[in-house]
């Protein structure tokens, strides 16, 4: 139980990479007052969660309805996190769009809300990469406990996603540019060694059927 609860935290964490996302939310929000910034990093995170609780519960059913099998999934997801950790490897943060400060009222509320939605829930917190995480994770849990668990995996993810976003600014300045290129080869790295873990967890069955060899 602890080591399924260890995987989901780590694979999520990794896969969500809070530093990236936190460089991106402080160069949206450089120009824009607290309140606006935190409600910004709200609405993201809220809309994320829903979105990976969303793909968790309801994944299996739509493989099952397209006929696609949990061990393509895992192959096809293992060489989208390999390219996603080389990138990160590579320290290569994307560049984003920011709100400037000069739009005011319903303009800057409606440009709140564009930012929130995308970039940073939509593909910075819940990519391609961690909605494949999360119906893979599903599919690995035996009972329904792990399923709750990573359940609320997912939420406690996008919490503490949600706390790193509203200390963004001053943790940016402490790690530096190099602190923070650091940080995110690092998980870079660990994503790269989920992904051979899912892409040969995948292929194995795959071969296995293919040769016509039992399971074991």
């Amino acid at each position: 139980m602890l080591q399924y609860i260890l995987l989901c935290l780590t694979s999520l964490l990794t896969m969500i990479n809070p530093l990236a996302v936190m460089a991106v939310y402080s160069g949206i929000t450089a120009d824009l007052d607290r309140r606006h910034a935190r409600r910004i990093a709200l609405r993201a995170c809220l809309i994320a969660s829903a979105i990976l609780v969303a793909f968790a519960l309801t994944g299996e059913l739509i493989f099952d309805f397209f006929a696609i099998s949990v061990h393509s999934l895992r192959v096809v997801g293992g060489v989208l996190f390999f390219i996603m950790g080389y990138e990160m490897v590579q320290a290569r943060l994307a560049s984003m769009p920011h709100v400037p400060r000069k739009e005011a009222g319903p303009s800057l509320d409606g440009a709140s809300k564009d930012v929130a939605l995308t970039p940073i829930a939509m593909p910075m917190i819940s990519g391609p990469g961690t909605i494949a995480t999360v119906i893979i994770l599903m599919h690995q849990g035996t009972n329904l406990t792990q399923k709750s668990l990573l359940v609320a995996t997912v939420l406690f993810s996008c919490l503490l996603t949600f706390l790193l976003l509203l200390g963004a600014q001053p943790i940016m300045r402490r790690l530096g540019e190099q602190g923070n290129k650091m940080l995110t080869r690092i998980m870079g790295l660990i994503v790269m060694v989920i992904a051979v873990e899912f892409f040969f967890s995948g292929l194995t069955p795959i071969v296995r059927e293919m040769l016509q060899l039992p399971l074991k």
